[in-house]
């Protein structure tokens, strides 16, 4: 039988070593910790500053999608990238191109009588048909657009003009006429031609603004055209006084008894198409570098203000020149740990994305027309708007909205919550984490298109600002120190998902 105290002996030497054990791994993941938080501090003040004054500077006019500024800023970004060492992971190219399509006001006018009317002078064309020629038309008066005033007349294949004020809602009196099957129908709903021409000005700005689409089926429509005219078209095409429109509108039976006028139109819609493109960086990673991260902001902004005067240019210092030069920076950090051996185990594509603001059509493009497999594609973390402030959180702690986090996947969330507690220990406001809230900011950028693949995202913002689409909305405003600190907040995120054992999967369904 072996003595007890050899049993109390081996036990004091076991538990020792288990001791050290513990201490030495203890010791390994505080160095680990202290490594990742060294790479976080790299992303500084002084970097996103200096890249946001070039971003959002006057020079790049706003950055519009297609525009000279947006093009600007993709040579800007894609220098960046190149410098890191970065890969262009499309065909070798920093850049995925991508068309989109416009409609834009062509050749449109009216003849009534001996008299010619141009689009947006006398008369607005709204529609997207083109006549292929010129048309000529009987119109009758169909008054207030009423049921009862349709009941009296036989609109089919003709012309109808409708007379209606400022408290009447047309849309109705329209809906009507076409399924009446009017081949056009005009529309009087000023008082003179000065009121007119006020109201030609304001669509002739909508419709220049009228967003793209990725394809150009997307921009036909089958629906009648109408044109909006001013009172002096109204009083040529029936040769008679706005008076007497004005009460035969107001009349139940003399509708009837109206003689039809007749024009002769025209109306063109020419499709541009604007050539744009989304900026790609690549690292590849190590022993997983078949799993990607995707880390997204868009670059494009609404250029400048076509009236008014003063400042005109829509810089977009915080929307969304504060999530690209955030991107870039952790393009930057990465690409440090990568030289130095420190990772990352996954590959990461950094990608700043065009159209967001024309519909997040960037993004839809990508995750159409994806670079790598979207079934090898871990987790989109995105950053739209993180330089502010918003009203409510004027005196609070740092803060970052998170939205997203939990709708895919409950262990992105966690790992979100956790980088952020070991970090950074934002504030984490989840106000716009609900689907159904009233802002609907879950569907507004562009992790959307990541989200409706079932790809886990998590949309990082500060909120609407009173510079929100406006030229005030300058690099003057930035927070910096509050920027940092919630771009290292998505680093660390990034980081963890990037180098942990086990791939970061959607929750089962």
């Amino acid at each position: 039988m072996i003595p007890a105290q050899v049993y109390r002996i081996r036990d004091m030497k076991i538990r020792h070593f288990a001791i050290l054990g513990l201490l030495a791994g203890t010791l390994g993941l505080r160095a680990q910790d202290k490594m990742v938080q060294r790479y976080g501090e790299l992303i500084t003040q002084d970097d996103l500053k200096e890249n946001l004054s070039i971003l959002a500077s006057d020079a790049l006019e706003g950055r519009e999608t297609g525009t000279r500024g947006q093009k600007m800023a993709a040579s800007f970004i894609r220098y960046h990238f190149q410098a890191l060492g970065l890969k262009g992971p499309v065909n070798e190219s920093f850049y995925q191109p991508l068309n989109l399509y416009k409609n834009i006001p062509g050749e449109s006018y009216l003849t009534a009588g001996n008299a010619r009317f141009q689009n947006f002078e006398q008369i607005v064309y709204l529609g997207k048909d083109n006549s292929g020629g010129e048309v000529r038309v009987s119109v009758v008066f169909a008054g207030k657009g009423r049921p009862e005033d349709f009941q009296q007349l036989d609109v089919e294949g003709r012309g109808v003009l409708l007379m209606t004020g400022p408290e009447d809602d047309y849309r109705s009196a329209v809906s009507i006429a076409r399924v009446k099957k009017a081949k056009m129908i005009f529309i009087l709903n000023t008082q003179n031609s000065a009121e007119f021409k006020g109201y030609a000005r304001q669509f002739e700005s909508y419709l220049s603004d009228e967003r793209p689409a990725l394809k150009k089926e997307e921009l036909s429509t089958k629906s009648t055209g109408m044109f909006f005219i001013a009172t002096e078209v109204a009083e040529k095409i029936f040769s008679t006084s706005l008076d007497k429109l004005s009460v035969a509108a107001g009349s139940k039976s003399a509708l009837k008894k109206f003689k039809p006028g007749s024009v002769t139109y025209k109306t063109s819609v020419e499709t541009k198409i604007i050539e744009t493109e989304n900026v790609l960086g690549f690292l590849e990673g190590s022993d997983k570098k078949d799993e990607v991260i995707v880390i997204t902001a868009h670059y494009d902004h609404i250029g400048k203000k076509t009236q008014g005067q003063g400042d005109l240019i829509n810089n977009g210092a915080d929307d969304d020149g504060s999530g690209t030069v955030a991107v870039m920076q952790l393009a930057k950090v990465f690409a440090i740990a990568k030289k130095e051996g420190k990772g990352p185990r996954r590959s990461i594509l950094f990608m700043t994305v065009t159209g967001e603001e024309s519909g997040l059509l960037g993004s839809e493009y990508y995750t159409d027309h994806p670079v790598f497999p979207l079934a090898k594609t871990v987790v989109n973390l995105n950053m739209d708007m993180i330089g502010r402030r918003d009203e409510q959180h004027q005196d609070s702690d740092p803060y970052v909205y998170v939205i997203g986090a939990d709708k895919l996947s409950t262990t992105l969330n966690q790992v979100s919550e956790s980088m952020n507690k070991k970090y950074t220990n934002l504030l984490f406001d989840y106000t716009y984490n609900d689907k159904d809230h009233p802002a609907m900011l879950y569907y507004r950028s562009d992790h959307w298109n990541f989200a409706q693949k079932n790809i886990p995202i998590i949309f990082y913002f500060d909120g609407i600002h009173e510079d929100y689409h406006l030229p005030s909305d300058e690099v003057e405003k930035i927070e910096f120190d509050l920027l940092a600190k919630r771009a290292q907040c998505v680093f660390y995120t990034a980081w963890e998902i990037a180098n942990r054992e086990e791939r970061l999967m959607p929750d089962a369904k």
